[in-house]
Parts: structure tokens; sequence; C-alpha cells
């Protein structure tokens, strides 16, 4: 007997993932508010990078949680979790734009040619950039329409590019944080784990 069935996921479950996948975003958004207007705030004594770092790191969770979904279901043995797969998949894209944006304008103050700059110049933000650029096809794939359009083949084929998206997240990550730090070590090992875990499943099969 099934607890919760696919239909009532479908129907109640991705409401409430969906709203829970925003609250970072409203956390944000809020206390710029109350930044702008003078009001106290958690941005800390460093609102822009905390902002940019914000943003970034839960692009990163977000994708690391998509791509723990499928384990997660061979574990379950159920394709429940399959089902939340593409929301979170999305949710890591907005929180990357929004990570861009937030660099963008807060600390370039919308000057395209110093991005370009940074891009050639800081290795992490290349890495970052391209990373971005790699998700960006995924995204605009996402729908069952644009699935139709190209193919399952193709369009499977265009979708493993996250198995090289994410390890260049990580290494983004690692880089922009000075010093030795745990947490890139952590989100690292996460990945690894899961590159692993799909491997032995692979050789099951």
């Amino acid at each position: 007997m099934q607890i919760v069935s696919v239909q009532n996921l479908r129907r109640f479950g991705k409401p409430i993932v969906f709203a829970a996948c925003l609250i970072p975003f409203a956390w944000l958004a809020f206390n710029w508010w109350q930044a702008f207007a003078g009001q106290p705030h958690d941005l800390g004594f460093n609102p822009n990078e905390t902002s940019n770092r914000f943003s970034g790191d839960w692009a990163l969770r977000f994708l690391l949680i998509s791509l723990a979904l499928t384990p997660f279901s061979r574990i379950l043995k159920s394709p429940k979790p399959i089902l939340f797969r593409r929301m979170l998949g999305l949710f890591a894209y907005f929180y990357v734009c929004t990570h861009i944006l937030s660099y963008l304008w807060l600390d370039l103050l919308w000057d395209w040619a110093g991005l370009w700059a940074d891009i050639v110049k800081r290795v992490y933000i290349t890495v970052g950039m391209t990373a971005f650029v790699l998700l960006t096809p995924m995204a605009i794939t996402s729908t069952k329409g644009m699935i139709k359009r190209l193919g399952a083949k193709r369009w499977q084929r265009l979708h493993k590019l996250v198995y090289i998206i994410a390890p260049l997240a990580v290494i983004h990550f690692f880089m922009m944080r000075k010093g030795f730090q745990l947490e890139p070590l952590v989100y690292g090992a996460i990945y690894l784990g899961l590159m692993a875990f799909r491997l032995k499943g692979r050789r099951r099969s």
C-alpha cells in the first residue's frame, strides 16, 4: 500500500517543494529590501559579498540535490523522487542567474566590459561562467516539448553535461574561498560520492 501516491505528490508535493525552494531567495530579497530602506538586516558588514556567496551556495546545493535524486530513487526503489528532479534543476539555474546578477549589479554596477575582463583574467570566474554557459541549454530544453523536438537520445546526451557542470561548480566554489575551508571539500565529497554510486549502478546493470 502506497502511503503517498504519485498523483498526490504532483498535486500537493510539488507546490510545497516549489515554495520551499523559494525561501532562500525570499530571505535574500527581504534583507535587501531592509538594507535599501535603511532598516536592520542580516547581510552583514559586506552585503554585496554576502549576496554573491549566499546565492552561489544555494545554486550549488540545488544542483547537487538534483543529482542526488536518482541515487535516492534507486535506494528507495521508487520513482517518486524523480518527480522533483526537473524542478530542482531549474531552481539551481535560477540561483545561478541570481548569483551572476548579484555580482553584475552590486559589484560591477552593470559594467559589461568589466564582467568580460573578469572572465578573462580571473580563473575562478572563468570556471563559473563556463558552468553557467553549459547549464543554460539544459534549462532551456527542460520542457516536455523540447524533449520531443530533440528526441530522447539527443536530449539525454545534452543533459549529461550536468556531470561536467557539477565539478566545475565545485571547483568555482573552492577557488572563491580563501584559505583552507571544510565546506568546499564537503561539496566535493558529495559529488564524488554521487558519481561513485552512479558508476556502481552501471556495473551492476
